[in-house]
């Protein structure tokens, strides 16, 4: 399976390309939207995974650009951005599932298995 992780905090980009990693997965991190759109293409990647807040800004628009390059792949956001409007404006942007960090490495591991399943 191949990941594309949306994540500007380095640290976390490391220990979550470590968790992913350790499950035989590859993952591709980057730290802000554009590079992820210019990775974006169907096909190229099973999942992506994204923070909702990259550089202050939400991410909510690179989810709607990442669906109108590839509107099948299944999307992802795992961020600490957990308030009830926030959830619900990323999944109207087209995301699937929204998982609450930190969690432990087996919950990321089981949402990501449920969405690629």
């Amino acid at each position: 399976m191949r990941i594309l992780h949306v994540e500007d905090d380095e640290d976390t980009r490391t220990l979550v390309a470590f968790v992913l990693q350790a499950e035989g997965w590859e993952v591709v991190s980057v730290e802000n939207a554009s590079a992820a759109i210019d990775l974006a293409a169907p096909g190229r990647f099973d999942l992506y995974l994204l923070d909702n807040r990259i550089g202050g800004d939400t991410d909510n628009v690179l989810c709607r650009g990442l669906r109108s390059i590839d509107p099948k792949t299944p999307i992802l956001f795992y961020s600490g951005a957990v308030f009830p409007v926030e959830v619900e404006t990323a999944l109207a942007s087209g995301a699937q599932a929204y998982l609450e960090k930190p969690s432990t490495p087996e919950a990321l591991v089981e949402a990501i298995l449920k969405l690629t399943r």
